[in-house]
């Protein structure tokens, strides 16, 4: 998939982020969170000192922190994007990242290897949800979300959720007008309206994490793609080889990789986007 993102976002910047661990704030203040997951396949833990591996090898920086989720540093990294006048891009399929989504940033959302990519922006994703990104943290308190054991106000649902939301803009607007709603879902947010609160505690991202890697040393210039074919060729991944030796013909990845003549093949220059381009994983 990584190649395939390359080509499609020509990123000038990339950064790969990691949960790490199970103690984050979030757990620290709910001891449930996220209990009642599915359990992850056997075989995936393995791949991930694999996946560093190769990212240290090829020099695309990573970051990680058990106070914090993937999530928060995504959050904090796209908005230091932004100060810094880069178009972002925020490639994960978790619905909480939505509420980043503004002008300069878009969510990706992968299918098919990347190949049949979603893009939600602000108008995306109320067009899509009913409801703007601001308003996605407290449309988790009122829903709720599984995944992470967020129970939210019980019978309440997206479709309702997000009506409410457009009528009342926020959670403190919902509670501010409970004699306004109907007698049936007035008795559901009464009920539990501490607990929609929590959840919308628990949804909303931290932003403002000091970057352990500074913006500038996420370029995406001069990595070594002949290390990059030596991890390939050690897994005998002989399609992605292929691969990376048709990207490297492409204007931009001859801009990313340093690669000896004997991995080049000459094809004419692509035309490029002169703004800056961040992509966050």
């Amino acid at each position: 998939m990584l190649l395939n993102l390359l080509r499609a976002e020509q990123p000038d910047a990339l950064l790969f982020c990691f949960d790490a661990g199970e103690e984050t704030f979030r757990h620290q203040e709910n001891a449930t969170y996220k209990e009642g997951r599915a359990e992850t396949p056997d075989d995936f833990y393995p791949q991930i000192p694999r996946v560093i591996e190769l990212l240290a090898a090829v020099g695309v920086r990573h970051v990680s922190d058990p106070r914090f989720e993937a999530d928060d540093f995504l959050c904090s990294y796209a908005q230091a994007g932004c100060r810094a006048g880069m178009r972002v891009t925020i490639v994960s399929g978790d619905r909480d990242i939505l509420q980043l989504a503004n002008d300069q940033v878009r969510v990706a959302i992968p299918h098919k290897g990347y190949q049949a990519t979603e893009y939600l922006g602000a108008a995306e994703v109320l067009a899509k949800y009913g409801i703007r990104p601001d308003q996605v943290a407290s449309w988790k308190g009122l829903m709720g979300d599984a995944s992470d054991n967020l129970p939210g106000v019980k019978g309440i649902g997206p479709k309702t959720a997000s009506q409410l939301l457009q009528q009342y803009e926020s959670l403190e607007g919902i509670y501010a007008h409970l004699a306004d709603i109907r007698p049936a879902v007035r008795s559901k947010l009464e009920h539990d309206r501490e607990q929609a609160f929590f959840c919308e505690r628990m949804a909303r991202l931290v932003c403002d994490i000091p970057l352990p890697v500074p913006l500038d040393e996420l370029a995406m210039r001069d990595l070594p793609a002949e290390t990059l074919q030596q991890f390939f060729d050690a897994f005998e991944f002989t399609l992605l080889t292929r691969r990376l030796r048709e990207y490297l013909a492409t204007e931009p990845g001859r801009r990313m990789f340093q690669a000896p003549a004997a991995m080049q093949v000459s094809k004419p220059a692509a035309a490029q986007d002169a703004a800056a381009q961040m992509a966050l994983l």
